[in-house]
C-alpha cells in the first residue's frame, strides 16, 4: 500500500479523534464514496462512563467492546475486554474491506490490541492499495502501532484544538483527489 494512502489520526483522549473520523464518514459519504470499517463510543450511564461500543461503519450493527466489570476477558484499566464482540464485529468488519472505497479503523488502542484477529486484520488492510484512515492512541505501545506509525514515517495527523474542526474537509479532499486519480491535496 502507498503510504499517501494511508492516514494516521492521533491525540490525547478527548481530542476529537472519533468526532473527525464521523465527520469524515458523512463527507465521504456525501461525495458518494462507500465507507466502510468501525468506529468505536462511549457508553454512559448517569453520566459516568461504563464502557464502550465497537460499531460497524456500513451496517450500523453495534458490539460491546469493553465494559467496567463485565465478562471474563483482558483488563485494560477498568474495563474488561470483549474478545468475542471485538472479533464478530470489528474483525468481521475490517475483513470485509473489499467492498470500500475508504476503510476507517476508530480505533487501533489497548483495548482492539488484546485481540490477536484484530492485529492481523489491520495488518492485511495495511496491504491493501485503497484509502484507510486509523486512529491510534498517542501514547500506547504494541508492535502493530510501530509498524504503522513507521508507515508513516512520523507523518500522523495529530489533533488539536486548532486543526479538529477543519480536518474531516481537508482528510476527505485527500481522499477524494486520491480516488478519482488526481494528486493529493496539500
Amino acid at each position: 500500500m502507498g503510504v499517501e494512502k494511508l492516514f494516521v489520526i492521533t491525540g490525547a483522549p478527548g481530542s476529537g479523534k472519533t468526532t473527525i473520523v464521523l465527520k469524515l464518514v458523512e463527507i465521504l459519504k456525501r461525495m458518494g464514496f462507500s465507507v466502510g470499517g468501525i468506529y468505536t463510543r462511549e457508553v454512559r450511564s448517569s453520566g459516568i462512563r461504563v464502557g464502550f461500543e465497537i460499531v460497524d461503519i456500513a451496517t450500523g450493527r453495534v458490539g460491546k467492546l469493553a465494559w467496567v466489570g463485565y465478562g471474563s476477558g483482558p483488563r485494560v484499566g477498568k474495563y474488561v475486554v470483549n474478545l468475542k464482540g471485538l472479533e464478530e464485529f470489528g474483525v468481521r468488519a475490517i475483513e470485509s474491506v473489499n467492498k470500500f472505497d475508504v476503510v476507517v479503523v476508530d480505533e487501533v488502542g489497548p483495548m482492539e490490541l488484546k485481540s490477536h484477529r484484530f492485529k492481523e486484520a489491520v495488518r492485511k488492510l495495511l496491504a491493501k492499495d485503497k484509502p484507510i484512515v486509523l486512529t491510534i492512541h498517542h501514547r500506547a505501545s504494541d508492535e502493530l502501532l510501530g509498524e504503522i506509525r513507521k508507515l508513516v514515517g512520523g507523518k500522523s495527523i495529530v489533533v488539536t484544538p486548532d486543526n479538529r474542526d477543519k480536518l474531516p474537509a481537508e482528510l476527505a479532499d485527500n481522499i477524494k483527489s486520491i480516488l478519482r486519480g488526481g494528486s493529493q491535496v496539500g
